[in-house]
């Protein structure tokens, strides 16, 4: 089987696991260390256990952790080589050999995992999403996206677990108290997906393949877990896409880790 399951998933820090019975990888590390050790260690597995750390871009909620797993445990951290650079000496020292690179469109082997990056559109140095691939089985990560493209479509399709990113209800963020400026980055280009694109964009790539979809980084500002769901839901319903039939939508946890699910 392949075990998907999320550590953080917010503004606030992300960090999401996927393993295998033979190869075990984190996709951001973007709360302490301490805090994804111990999320680690509620699911059975140690932080030595770890194979490799992916970075999606090199915003704080996405890299806090990285540099301590990484000493700690000899944990290899990938990258795209903007990334690097945006990141800096952030992370404080890591190792030569574990500091390695990824491109959008080629894929990396770890063990009997293959990971494909893809590029997604934000306010961040070349970001990409993840597609992990083990046999027949695919798990995509895509959050932190200011509007839908091609490449994100052929990215999630065919997948059989999801984690899509459901941000922010459109009028809650434009009524709310963050400045003008926050309000028109969020819900630019490079931004990031509304409750509503979120669910189109599941009803358009919704295939008999995918089983689980999480919903993620959802503002705690901007938005709820019962609205961003009941958005989704509602638009996977009128799409004819039956919540508990077709597929199991979830939400992932901003702080907690979330249910696991296996393929």
């Amino acid at each position: 089987d392949m075990e998907f399951c999320t550590i953080a998933s917010g503004s606030s820090g992300n960090s999401i696991y996927i393993g295998t019975e033979y190869t075990k990888i984190l996709i951001d590390a973007g709360v302490s260390g301490k805090r994804i050790q111990d999320a680690l260690g509620q699911l059975g597995i140690s932080g030595e256990d770890i194979d490799a750390l992916f970075l999606t871009h090199e915003h704080i909620d996405h890299i806090q952790g990285a540099g301590v797993i990484s000493r700690r445990f000899h944990v290899p951290i990938y990258a795209t080589e903007e990334t690097w650079a945006a990141i800096g000496d952030s992370l404080g020292k890591i190792a030569p050999d574990d500091k390695r690179y990824v491109y959008p469109g080629e894929v990396c082997a770890v063990n009997d995992i293959c990971v494909r990056p893809f590029s997604i559109p934000h306010d961040a140095a070349k970001p990409v999403g993840y597609n992990v691939m083990a046999e027949d089985r695919k798990a995509t990560l895509a959050t932190d996206i200011g509007h839908v493209t091609d490449e994100i479509c052929e990215a999630l399709a065919d997948s059989d677990i999801l984690l899509l990113e459901a941000n922010h209800d459109v009028e809650m963020l434009k009524k709310g108290g963050y400045p003008r400026l926050l309000k028109e980055r969020i819900l630019g280009e490079n931004g990031h997906l509304s409750n509503h694109t979120a669910g189109e964009l599941l009803s358009s790539v919704m295939s008999g393949r995918l089983k689980h979809v999480f919903l993620g980084h959802l503002s705690k500002e901007n938005n709820t877990p019962d609205l961003a769901y009941g958005t989704v839901e509602r638009i996977l319903w009128e799409h004819h896409i039956q919540n508990g039939r077709d597929l199991r939508l979830d939400l992932a946890g901003r702080s907690a880790v979330g249910r696991r699910a296996f393929v």
